[in-house]
């Protein structure tokens, strides 16, 4: 329960909630023949965000992104190809993982990989902050919440991605269908006029003799979006982003994402993100302009090498153009208080994963802070508490 001097039709709910979501997934990978993995997901997903999953921009549950209705549904995640070609004789031994199976690996390769996939799973990774399964939950914190990127309600998208990979340094490009609608399920075949582009650059380094990552991202969606300023001024009251679409239009950013181990026990992250603001969003969440940081590491120091913690702040803004819509009583697919007193939104999280056993069986507890929900100052704060229970086999 918090206070609000008003709400809309996308508002977070004032009164007390409580909701729950459920995924499963199993990780299905074949070796066709040499350096050759055909990956196949089928998934399990259901349930619903807080006031499902409206009102917030760095809303408070990973897990229901990719959820789209509240039965539980199988559906198949990401059913891709990919294939590697060795670029040197030097090898190491890759362990067995989430669509990754034992064997040899060159330390040095080009891999082209096309099939639905979740972008997430190449782009934008991190060390502490990536997985809301077993990590921070928050949208902010999961990934950069500036990068619109490329996806169907569930977070999958048919994709051609080229990845060039040594010890060092690491470089992608991916090329992606968009929905037909923003956030939409069914996918855009105009791929001349609907795509989107991502592109990454990735350099490992030792600071003090200790293992951190700096990337650098950028992206472009094409698509027949609305523009923000255009519609307000077509429809200067409740303004409907969708009347105003057409193809042509664009959406473009950058982002930063860093990491650095302080000790074998804990280490610090940061992500920066910017995007254009000026179209509307498409895929991910109602973030033009995002910066988080925080620190996450092990239960070591305790013996407790598999438990897991972490505290970080997520800050979110939006455009000027972004901001008159929602204030004119615009509607987004995740924001619209009928109003808004435009403040940054800002989502504080921190979190523990202890583990039941010795590797496959976590219960986690989460506390969440949320202050200028859906970047409205007469909305707020927002207290959320959250238990997460994973198990992997």
């Amino acid at each position: 329960m918090f206070k609000a001097n008003y709400s809309g039709d996308n508002s977070l709910q004032t009164a007390e909630e409580t909701q729950t979501s459920i995924t499963a997934t199993l990780f299905a990978t074949a070796r066709l023949w040499r350096n050759a993995n055909l990956i196949c997901n089928p998934e399990i997903a259901g349930g619903s965000g807080l006031s499902s999953a409206l009102g917030v921009a760095s809303s408070t549950n990973g897990e229901t992104f990719r959820v789209g209705s509240a039965e539980p549904k199988l559906y198949l995640a990401r059913l891709a190809l990919r294939q590697l070609f060795s670029l040197n004789k030097k090898y190491f031994t890759q362990k067995t993982d989430a669509n990754q199976l034992e064997g040899n690996m060159p330390t040095k390769y080009f891999s082209i990989t096309f099939g639905k996939i979740s972008l997430g799973d190449y782009f934008d990774d991190n060390t502490f902050t990536h997985d809301p399964r077993s990590q921070f939950i928050s949208w902010g914190l999961m990934d950069n919440g500036a990068w619109d990127y490329a996806a169907n309600t569930r977070g999958y998208t048919p994709t051609l991605l080229f990845e060039l990979v040594n010890p060092v340094n690491e470089f992608r490009l991916a090329a992606s269908e968009v929905p037909v609608v923003a956030n939409g399920g069914e996918m855009n075949q105009n791929l001349l006029k609907a795509n989107a582009e991502t592109f990454e650059l990735v350099h490992h380094y030792q600071f003090k003799k200790k293992d951190g990552t700096v990337r650098l991202m950028s992206f472009l969606t094409n698509t027949d979006m609305g523009n923000y300023k255009e519609i307000s001024q077509q429809e200067p009251i409740k303004p409907n982003i969708v009347d105003n679409r057409m193809y042509g239009r664009t959406k473009y950013g950058f982002c930063l994402n860093a990491e650095q181990w302080l000790t074998s026990s804990y280490g610090i992250f940061l992500r920066a993100g910017w995007n254009d603001g000026k179209n509307e969003t498409w895929h991910f969440t109602e973030i033009d302009q995002s910066l988080s940081f925080g620190i996450a590491g092990n239960g070591n120091k305790w013996k407790r090498a598999n438990d897991s913690w972490g505290a970080a702040l997520a800050i979110s803004g939006i455009s000027k153009d972004h901001q008159a819509y929602l204030k004119a009583g615009g509607k987004g697919f995740m924001l619209g208080d009928g109003n808004l007193n435009y403040g940054l939104e800002n989502v504080f999280e921190t979190y523990y994963s202890y583990a039941l056993n010795s590797n496959n069986l976590f219960l986690s507890v989460f506390y969440q802070l949320v202050a200028n929900p859906g970047y409205n100052r007469d909305r707020g704060p927002v207290n959320v508490f959250s238990v997460r229970f994973h198990a992997e086999m």
